[in-house]
């Protein structure tokens, strides 16, 4: 299974850049980066914080293909 994800369409659709969007919850803009291209599988407590910040669930932003 593959791990899909939306961060990026979320983050653009609150017109966050991904140093803001790091910023917000506490990580870098470099993770913010590499989980929005599939190189790094964040945790649980990043993706909902992500969710969080982002006003969606974890689910809208994450799925399995």
């Amino acid at each position: 299974m593959e791990l899909l994800n939306k961060l990026k369409v979320h983050r653009a659709i609150h017109n966050l850049t991904q140093a803001e969007l790091a910023l917000k919850v506490g990580v870098s803009r470099k993770t913010i980066n590499t989980v929005e291209n599939g190189i790094f599988i964040p945790s649980t407590v990043l993706a909902l914080k992500v969710a969080e910040v982002l006003n969606v669930t974890v689910e809208d932003i994450f799925s399995l293909k």
